[in-house]
């Protein structure tokens, strides 16, 4: 189990505490082998997937421990314990977390921050908390894009068949099949079938077609859906198709694979949602949030 960043605190604290300079690499490698982390929960990506998540925790602990004076950077990619920090293990705390940081002044200075008002606001994670803030961001945007997916998958299933049809097909062309909206796919409703029969182009060339089949439905896919839509294709003489629902498909519909040749891709609601979100089809941008990190080249002299 990954430990949180406040876990680390200690063991970064107690592995500088030779006296040397240390990157920030060999302090990762070593608490690695303390808390025996296994080969995929090192590889383990925060949920936006731009960093690891045990790197990241590491990366806080010695931040949290250098707002508070218990190490230092002497140079670029260098890390030291100082003599306060040498101190405040020479106690033999059981813990260092946010609680006990709070000792400090310095610390306190970078926790705490005066409002509009006068007030003192905490900037930090208060002690309750054992994520990371690049962690609370990527929780809340997950938690905000779940909702958003919960909300297209509900307005799915009550837009009109011949809307639902050309919402499928404008996903797959910015999903770059066929070409324009205009020759990409044919979209043939059919009535008294809450979906669509039709083909796209798989590339601009039209070198080859897919054979789509969506169902705007409550009730889930099972197999024998499957097999008509195999059949459906062998019956225009098709290899490949997509198969897409507002529901979800069975397992054994998930693990159904044709005997011959043929391709089949199913998108359940959730994953057609998912699609929409990704690829900017009925939705709309609210917020753009940066976040940045000093750039230490930039600082060094020439």
């Amino acid at each position: 189990m990954i430990p949180d960043y406040q876990s680390l605190m200690l063991p970064v604290l107690q592995f500088i505490s030779d006296n040397k300079e240390h990157k920030v690499s060999d302090i990762v490698d070593a608490l690695a082998v303390k808390f025996k982390l296994t080969d995929d929960e090192k590889r383990e990506l925060l949920p936006s997937g731009q960093s690891s998540l045990f790197h990241n925790r590491v990366h806080w602990a010695k931040t949290y421990l250098k707002k508070s004076g218990l190490l230092d950077y002497p140079k670029r990619g260098a890390i030291i314990i100082t003599i306060r920090g040498r101190e405040v293990l020479k106690e033999k705390p059981s813990e260092i977390n946010v609680k006990f940081l709070r000792k400090f002044p310095e610390f306190l200075e970078f926790a705490v921050k005066k409002g509009n008002s006068g007030e003192t606001e905490a900037t930090v994670v208060e002690e309750v908390k054992k994520q990371t803030p690049e962690e609370l961001i990527d929780a809340g945007y997950l938690s905000i894009r779940k909702t958003l997916e919960e909300e297209i998958l509900a307005k799915l299933k009550t837009v009109n068949p011949s809307f639902f049809e050309r919402i499928v097909v404008r996903l797959l062309v910015k999903m770059g099949y066929g070409g324009s909206i205009q020759d990409a796919g044919k979209a043939i409703g059919k009535s008294g079938d809450e979906g669509i029969d039709g083909i796209i182009k798989e590339d601009k060339l039209g070198l080859d077609v897919i054979y789509i089949q969506a169902k705007r439905w409550e009730g889930v896919i099972g197999r024998p859906e499957l097999h008509k839509f195999v059949g459906a294709l062998a019956g225009q003489g098709a290899k490949k198709g997509i198969f897409i629902t507002t529901s979800f498909f069975t397992k054994e519909a998930i693990e159904y694979t044709p005997k011959n040749e043929t391709k089949i891709v199913l998108i359940d609601g959730r994953k057609l949602a998912e699609f929409m979100i990704d690829y900017n089809l009925g939705v709309s941008l609210q917020n753009i949030y940066e976040i940045k990190k000093i750039d230490s080249d930039y600082f060094e002299e020439e």
